[in-house]
């Protein structure tokens, strides 16, 4: 690990700089969303309604963008830095368990981000119909409902296979 590139240390600090802002608005938008509704049939709460759920909507927009942005930029630096790094993957298992947990949750993440998409171009454009997003948060949430959780739990334990680098053997 010693012999990295200094291209390859800027990459995996990007890396973690923006997984951890990820997180944090992952889990941020979780909440704020989670709190516009109530009960298992995701029913808007009743202090919600048409005088101020636009201005609730935009202001939960931010993390959103926030969300999708840090996304990107830590696929993209965890990429460059694996790429760059030239880490064997056979002695850094730590390395290879993050990676692996990346690949298999990147489908359900865009899946989610193509929503996420949407909501951030409706409430870009300033003129949406407020119904529509609810409806895309209530879908968000709906389809894959407990992989947000897993997600995070997984996203979170990359801090301890960094810290610890367990399964890494001897050359």
């Amino acid at each position: 690990m010693k012999n990295i590139s200094i291209l390859s240390k800027i990459f995996g600090v990007l890396a973690l700089i923006s997984a951890s802002i990820w997180v944090g608005s992952y889990l941020s938008r979780l909440f704020l969303v989670y709190q516009l509704f109530e009960g298992p049939d995701l029913i808007l709460r009743s202090h919600i309604n048409n005088e101020n759920i636009n201005g609730i909507l935009f202001s939960i927009y931010p993390s959103f963008v926030l969300h999708f942005v840090a996304f990107i930029i830590m696929f993209i630096t965890t990429v460059l830095f694996y790429l760059t790094s030239k880490i064997n993957l056979r002695v850094n298992g730590w390395l290879f368990i993050i990676l692996i947990a990346i690949i298999i949750t990147t489908p359900f993440e865009i899946y989610l981000m193509l929503i996420d998409y949407k909501v951030i171009m409706m409430l870009y454009s300033n003129s949406f119909d407020s119904n529509t997003v609810i409806n895309l948060l209530r879908d968000r949430i709906k389809d894959l409902s407990s992989y947000s959780i897993v997600a995070i739990l997984t996203y979170l334990s990359f801090y301890y296979f960094i810290v610890f680098q367990p399964l890494t053997k001897e050359d």
